[in-house]
């Protein structure tokens, strides 16, 4: 079976290893699991993300799935788009031919997170999508949670352009189709999202059929539950979710 894993309030917290996580992930692996890693964050580059991991003792090397992919794929070949995004996307962009810019007439205004969004870049997105550019975002999650709490996501970025601008931006990653399309790509058959994020993580695998596994380390408590859509599994981390599945010891 695929197990599709979610990245932030799963396997980490900010700059913290969620107890556990790398543990579970290789018990998963050993039993013959298929596991992906599958992020809304676009922020950083994949073989970032591979390499991060192998700090944990994770081997996730083409087993990375980023809502920058998802996003690429919805750009064609020479199409000309300001970038208010990270290195991950820049990366995904230029990697189908994109040609990224931070200013001037665009056809795209692509939008992830990053961590030097400021006013000036606010108002190149706000007058591209004014003049006729497409707003495109990598995810809509406003917040993710991190190892010092909550902190604003991309999708806070993209409300900012929404609010100035009245359009509806078009969306790539978790719950929506372009991120359904690239995990098919990759997945045959039925599998599991493991994620922190009914509205994310739990729709996804709704849209994919299959299950969902509501982990309660990141922005969902138990205070939060019952949750829409209704999760298959909860457990308090990954490791106890995966420890149920397996019928082992992890720790």
């Amino acid at each position: 079976m695929a197990w599709a894993l979610d990245l932030d309030g799963v396997v980490w917290l900010g700059a913290e290893v969620i107890a556990g996580a790398a543990d579970a992930v290789v018990a998963l692996q050993e039993s013959g699991e298929t596991v992906l890693f599958v992020t809304n964050n676009s922020g950083r580059r994949v073989a970032d993300v591979e390499s991060r991991l192998a700090d944990y003792g994770i081997d996730a090397h083409g087993g990375v799935i980023t809502s920058a992919m998802a996003a690429a794929a919805m750009v064609q070949p020479g199409e000309v788009v300001l970038g208010l995004c990270g290195p991950g996307a820049r990366e995904e962009l230029e990697a189908v031919g994109a040609l990224v810019v931070r200013e001037g007439p665009v056809d795209t205004v692509v939008v992830g997170f990053h961590e030097d969004f400021d006013y000036w870049s606010l108002t190149a997105g706000v007058q591209a999508i004014l003049n006729g550019a497409r707003l495109l975002a990598t995810n809509e999650d406003v917040t993710y949670p991190t190892h010092d709490g909550i902190r604003p996501g991309a999708g806070s970025i993209v409300a900012a352009l929404v609010a100035a601008t009245g359009t509806v931006p078009f969306v790539a990653g978790k719950p929506h189709q372009p991120m359904c399309e690239v995990l098919r790509d990759r997945v045959s058959g039925g599998g599991i999202v493991v994620g922190d994020r009914p509205d994310t993580d739990g729709l996804l695998a709704r849209r994919l059929n299959w299950d969902f596994g509501l982990v309660l380390s990141g922005v969902t408590s138990e205070k939060d539950l019952p949750t829409n859509p209704e999760p298959d599994m909860v457990a308090a981390d990954l490791r106890s979710l995966v420890e149920a599945y397996l019928e082992v010891d992890t720790s």
